[in-house]
Order: C-alpha cells, then sequence, then structure tokens
C-alpha cells in the first residue's frame, strides 16, 4: 500500500501544487496520517455526514495546498489506510514524530472543526479527540484551547 500512496504522489503531487520532489515519502506518510485521523474522527458518531465530507475535502485541500484531484486521491488512500489499520497509533505516532507541538495543535484544531461541523459534540467523539490528543503528546489544557478557539471563530 506504501508503493501505491508513494507512486501517486510522486506523479500527482508535483503537478497538483504540492510537495516537489524526488523522494516525497515522508509527507505522503504524514499527508495520509493527518487525512486518516480527521477520516476516523468523522466515522466516531457512526455518521459520516455530507457536511463531514466536505469538511474533510476543504481542510485537506487547503492545509496541503492541494488541486481537487490530488485531495480526491489523497482522502481516497488515507481512508484504504483508516480501514485497513487496528488502530491509530500509526498514524498518531508518525504526527507526534514529525509534527512540531504547533502543528499539533493546528491538527487538534482541523479536527475540532470536523467534530463541530454538526454542531454536536458526541461522546464517541469526545473520547477520541482526547485519546488522540494524549497520542498526539498534547496535554488537556492544550486540547481544550484549541477547542476554545475554534468555537470562538465559529460563533463569530
Amino acid at each position: 500500500m506504501l508503493s501505491t500512496i508513494k507512486s501517486f504522489f510522486k506523479r500527482e503531487i508535483a503537478i497538483g501544487g504540492g510537495v516537489q520532489s524526488k523522494d516525497a515519502t515522508y509527507t505522503d506518510k504524514v499527508q495520509v496520517a493527518t487525512c486518516a485521523l480527521l477520516l476516523e474522527m468523522a466515522h466516531a458518531d457512526n455518521e459520516f455526514s455530507t457536511d463531514e465530507k466536505e469538511q474533510i475535502i476543504k481542510t485537506i485541500k487547503r492545509h496541503f495546498s492541494l488541486s481537487k484531484e490530488a485531495t480526491d486521491k489523497l482522502i481516497e488512500l488515507s481512508e484504504r489506510e483508516r480501514k485497513a489499520s487496528i488502530d491509530l497509533w500509526q498514524f498518531a505516532q508518525l504526527i507526534r514524530n514529525n509534527y512540531s507541538v504547533e502543528q499539533k495543535m493546528e491538527l487538534i484544531k482541523l479536527i475540532w472543526k470536523v467534530i463541530y461541523v454538526d454542531g454536536i459534540l458526541d461522546k464517541h467523539e469526545d473520547y477520541l479527540v482526547h485519546k488522540l490528543a494524549k497520542l498526539l503528546g498534547l496535554d488537556h489544557r492544550q486540547l481544550i484551547d484549541a477547542k476554545m478557539e475554534v468555537l470562538r471563530k465559529s460563533s463569530s
């Protein structure tokens, strides 16, 4: 599967406006991990709504500066990886080991945006976002600060 991801990004991302390097494996993996975590959050309450899907597409496209085609393929690959994994540890560890604290905070904010796209914090979403924060090495205060920032911005 990683060879499929690697070959896709070597072919497509340079064209789509994303990473431009001969070996973009690191970036590929981080992008897949980020997208997989957003998808997992959207599925946490067993309802993957159109609004959640649109939020993830918009987020991934903007966050990684991808074309629509590259975004769609990244989401498709990430969904396959998410379904094939037994837990979120592999995705969270990749991000924990490669993202700065600021980048992790940005990811948690993106996750909160996916959660609140429907205006409801489901108990499964709440559990999962706390688990992800812990796996990413963020403390409770950082998690709540990110949540409050997202809620403030969405109410303005």
